[in-house]
């Protein structure tokens, strides 16, 4: 029997997708590594050969103190940095880089610096947490040719990844205290460095953390998101609300905004993939939040492997409450005097636009820490294959609530010379608040009306 090429085609194409919709779950054999050999979150417990990166030891909840407003000392304050990269000396350090980190050097030689420091490997979650990203690895499977899941619990699906689109749902996943509410502020200077502040006040509850949540019936749900601009005045009172679906194929995240000049509220559609980030000034498309959000249904993710680089983390220095704002922000890119970068080992996952689907980044190249599952490096290129936006995430550990997460988010536009900063809090009035409790009648519509009335 003759079989075409398009036949061919298309068989192949199916045995993927089937592939793709039972694969993931590990060997309970191939899972029991988790907290031996591998961390219980899946990184490598040792350390690399030369010393220069250590083995994992999880940080103490008293690692430092907490003040009133709940900001963290610096565990870490005493240390000086190992060697500074610059302009002068980056190719002697190039192959730790990612290209994006690299062309910062090159677009502000006289500026750009990364202070490198010892590393610290001491990222930690409450126990519970651990437990459940066990039952995850030999549980969890992709449905939907790997845009969902199924049997997931809590947090990280794929402790022991194969694939690049598993990488991509442990970051999408990741633990972040089950529930937190904050203040953070949002800059996107100028090319001089002048700026103006947008001040959000955010919710985000993981289902699980709901009061009213079901486990015999959890629904589609991942987590639920609300925002609301509380200055300048002229966007003041504005509130977005997102429902985050596990199959986004399935059944799309919801989103809705109020409007407080016109005081209705309406869907949000755009509120997803490349369309615009809140009072982003265009420098950010709403996928860019959080580093990645979102569906994964638009990229094919190619797994190249683990690789060591120079990351920022234990950011607690760009943290400090007894900085201004205008300390952080600088022309063309943050304060990098304020930054720490420690060699860490990353998992690196290229994205590349599925044919016929449509995105203004048509490839993304992903650094992913191993022992949090967070993006620490995105680098963005435009349809001419051009490196257009380079995302850096300052990281620390939460120590007193074991959360790992941000301390600052940046995008850069290497075309514009401008950038986008979010989530600073040095001048609020209080710093994350983790377990705040809600229900599902918190993150509804008329709820949003009420929470936008000023």
């Amino acid at each position: 029997m003759k079989i075409t090429k398009s036949l061919f085609q298309a068989g192949v194409l199916g045995l993927s997708l089937l592939a793709t919709s039972v694969m993931a779950a590990v060997p309970a054999a191939e899972a029991d590594k988790l907290g031996k050999s591998l961390t219980p979150m899946g990184a490598e417990m040792a350390g690399n050969a030369d010393g220069s990166i250590p083995a994992w030891k999880p940080m103490a909840k008293n690692a430092g103190t907490v003040d009133s407003k709940g900001f963290l000392s610096n565990p870490y304050g005493s240390e000086k940095p190992l060697f500074t990269i610059t302009a002068q000396n980056v190719d002697q350090y190039k192959e730790k880089l990612a290209p994006g980190q690299y062309a910062m050097f090159k677009r502000y030689p006289e500026t750009f610096k990364m202070p490198v420091y010892p590393s610290h490997r001491g990222a930690t979650v409450p126990d519970e947490v651990f437990a459940s990203i066990k039952k995850n690895a030999v549980n969890t499977k992709l449905v939907s040719g790997g845009n969902g899941l199924e049997n997931f619990e809590t947090a990280v699906p794929f402790p022991i990844p194969k694939t690049g689109v598993e990488v991509i749902w442990n970051h999408i996943t990741r633990y972040r205290g089950g529930s937190v509410t904050r203040l953070v502020t949002q800059a996107t200077p100028q090319p001089n460095g002048s700026f103006s502040l947008v001040y959000f006040q955010d919710q985000f509850v993981f289902r699980d953390k709901m009061k009213d949540y079901d486990p015999a019936n959890p629904g589609n749900i991942l987590f639920y998101f609300k925002q609301k601009v509380t200055a300048p005045a002229r966007l003041a009172g504005g509130v977005l609300l997102v429902h985050e679906t596990l199959d986004q194929v399935k059944e799309p995240r919801s989103a809705w905004v109020y409007n407080a000049g016109q005081r209705r509220v309406r869907r949000a559609p755009q509120v997803s993939y490349d369309g615009p980030g809140t009072a982003a000034d265009g420098l950010r498309t709403s996928d860019n939040l959080d580093m990645y959000n979102g569906a994964p249904d638009r990229y094919d993710w190619k797994l190249e492997g683990k690789k060591e680089m120079y990351i920022a983390s234990d950011s607690y220095k760009l943290d400090d409450p007894k900085l201004k704002y205008a300390d952080i922000i600088k022309a063309g890119h943050i304060n990098q005097d304020l930054a720490r970068y420690e060699l860490r080992r990353v998992w690196h996952v290229v994205a590349t636009l599925k044919e016929g689907q449509r995105h203004i980044y048509a490839k993304r190249d992903f650094y992913i820490d191993e022992d949090t599952w967070q993006a620490a490096v995105i680098d963005h290129y435009d349809g001419r294959n051009q490196l257009w936006r380079v995302a850096e995430a300052h990281a620390e550990n939460y120590y007193d609530k074991q959360v790992p997460w941000y301390a600052l988010e940046t995008l850069y536009d290497l075309q514009s010379g401008r950038y986008l900063a979010l989530g600073m809090k040095n001048e609020e009035k209080s710093a994350y608040d983790f377990g705040f409790t809600a229900t599902t009648s918190d993150f509804t519509p008329a709820a949003l009306r009420q929470e936008g009335v000023r």
